[in-house]
């Protein structure tokens, strides 16, 4: 019965019996394809690591600490940064040198060599410091070749390249996991266009290079969520070719300020209405400076900033982003509601002492 069941069955005629061999075959193609995937993948991290490596530093810095009892001590700290020009100079994080009273660098090839600060910018926590090579004219430096943040893809793969916890020139690979993020920064102004990743960042990590696949910088690690996984920042590097631009040239980055404190605040539906307004909040003035640019042209505690010469300001970190050193000396509009009223007052912003 067996026998003839199996005879009449189709499957007894090996024409139209199913290859059973080719998703093994299938497998195997996938497989190998898998691995040339990964030896790229490999390929990618491990050229871009070779190219930015001997440009990577190792940052040690000694701060003057004052205990409460008012006696002074040192305090060590560190982190990472990167040689972007052949003659020494050096892209780091601000809060890695800032207030620094001694800065040491140690390069990839192991030399060591004392530095200072040229200027550091807190509101985007940059800085530029250069290697002191009196008794070395030629130190043979190796600048790194720095990308265009602007044509970042979400997806794309990304490198850092640091000293967490003084583990020197630690790789850690990743993904831009998302562009155009806003990050406070020390100093309490918001960082725009900063770059987030999961490659893995820890602290010492601070102003190293976040390197593309072809070994180009366009960030620089700058911060991380602690207990959050994947959750790390750099700042663009279009932003610090700008910002290390200006402390170059000008030792700061000029900012403008009219000289008020302010918070934001929601405004009324009915005031939104009735002046057909853009948002539904603005910055409330909670106290003008004495001789400030605000006081001059009569701003008022309680004043709401809704406009900056027709620029809506929704918030505080508007007023901040549209303060920039374009309009220092520059009459501007100051678009205001005072209790019901709708005012415009020319303002003209001065440079930040904070500059």
């Amino acid at each position: 019965m067996t026998s003839e069941w199996i005879a009449a069955s189709p499957l007894a005629d090996s024409a139209e019996r199913p290859d059973y061999s080719e998703p093994i075959v299938e497998a195997g193609a996938a497989g190998l394809h898998d691995a040339a995937l990964l030896d790229a993948y490999s390929q990618a991290v491990v050229g871009a690591a070779e190219k930015i490596s001997p440009s990577v530093v190792k940052i040690d810095v000694t701060q003057a600490d004052r205990r409460r009892s008012g006696q002074p001590r040192e305090r060590q700290g560190g982190g990472s940064g990167f040689v972007f020009t052949p003659d020494g100079l050096i892209l780091t994080n601000s809060h890695v040198v800032h207030e620094a009273s001694r800065i040491g660098v140690s390069l990839a090839d192991g030399r060591r060599f004392p530095a200072h600060t040229i200027g550091d910018d807190p509101a985007t926590d940059l800085a530029v410091i250069r290697l002191d090579t009196h008794n070395n004219d030629s130190p043979h430096l190796v600048a790194a070749p720095l990308g265009d943040s602007q044509k970042l893809q979400v997806g794309q793969l990304a490198i850092a390249i640091g000293n967490p916890y003084g583990f020197q020139y630690t790789v850690t690979a990743g993904v831009v996991s998302a562009l155009g993020r806003s990050l406070r920064s020390y100093s309490g102004r918001l960082i725009d266009d900063v770059i987030q990743t999961d490659a893995s960042l820890n602290p010492g990590n601070s102003g190293g290079p976040l390197v593309s696949s072809d070994g180009r910088v366009i960030g620089v690690n700058t911060a991380m969520i602690p207990m959050a996984q994947g959750l790390c920042f750099a700042i663009g590097i279009n932003t610090a070719k700008f910002v290390a631009a200006r402390l170059l040239r000008d030792g700061r980055i000029r900012r403008s300020y009219i000289g008020v404190e302010a918070q934001s605040t929601p405004l009324h539906r009915r005031l939104v209405r009735f002046y057909d307004l853009p948002q539904e909040s603005g910055v409330v003035v909670v106290s003008v400076e004495e001789g400030s640019p605000a006081q001059r042209t009569g701003l008022r505690e309680g004043d709401v900033i809704v406009s900056l010469d027709g620029k809506p300001v929704a918030g505080v970190d508007d007023l901040h982003r549209l303060l920039t050193d374009a309009r220092v000396g520059m009459s501007s509009s100051l678009t205001v509601l005072r209790y019901t009223e709708k005012l415009v007052l020319n303002v003209v912003p001065e440079e930040s002492p904070g500059s």
